[in-house]
């Protein structure tokens, strides 16, 4: 009894490793929409468009969440490390209601960003964007870096290398480059490239 109870345990287990992980695979909700490696346990791509420059709904209480339908990174991934779990699409900019505030704190969502550039140069470049939506219709695109230098942790996800973020305002956008790390200098219009 006790072995066909074992085999039983294991047999989620043992099915789910048998799946194949994808390269990529696209998702998309009411506020935005991207492309997730399950192999990478990381989005490769997030879009959206700013709704709620001016939105107050608190997030007390929320937490990021997997899916089951897509095997994505998960907490033990951001457990004793200098790694956020950096929001792609700014929970900040869809708080109207507490559920698009709720949707934007899935693992779909969530990549493994140096908690110094996601508290600093990254939120600052954040405010900006809702600054510019008040008057504007703003729109931009993360595209996440994966290169030799990126991580494994042993938990399973992999560490981006970096991140490039396009703004789109009145047809013009503007590309910014950030590496994964703690970064020189808080002036996010240092990090425009061309």
């Amino acid at each position: 009894m006790k072995k066909l109870l074992f085999v039983l345990c294991l047999l989620p287990t043992f099915l789910f490793s048998q799946t194949k992980l994808k390269d990529s695979v696209f998702f998309q909700n009411q506020i935005f929409k991207g492309m997730y490696s399950e192999v990478l346990e990381e989005p490769l791509w997030v879009e959206y468009v700013v709704k709620c420059p001016n939105g107050s709904t608190p997030r007390t209480g929320m937490d990021f969440f997997t899916v089951d339908s897509i095997k994505t990174s998960d907490n033990k991934d951001y457990e004793n490390n200098i790694y956020d779990k950096g929001h792609l699409a700014p929970a900040a900019d869809f708080n109207c209601t507490k559920e698009m505030l709720f949707s934007t704190f899935t693992f779909l969502n969530c990549c493994l960003q140096d908690q110094y550039l996601n508290r600093g140069t990254w939120r600052l470049l954040e405010v900006h964007e809702r600054e510019l939506s008040k008057t504007s219709t703003v729109k931009v695109k993360i595209v996440l870096v994966f290169d030799k230098k990126s991580i494994k942790l042993p938990t399973g996800a992999t560490v981006p290398s970096g991140f490039y973020k396009y703004i789109t305002v009145n047809g013009k956008t503007t590309k910014y480059f950030f590496k994964n790390e703690k970064p020189l200098s808080s002036d996010f219009k240092l990090y425009i490239v061309k």
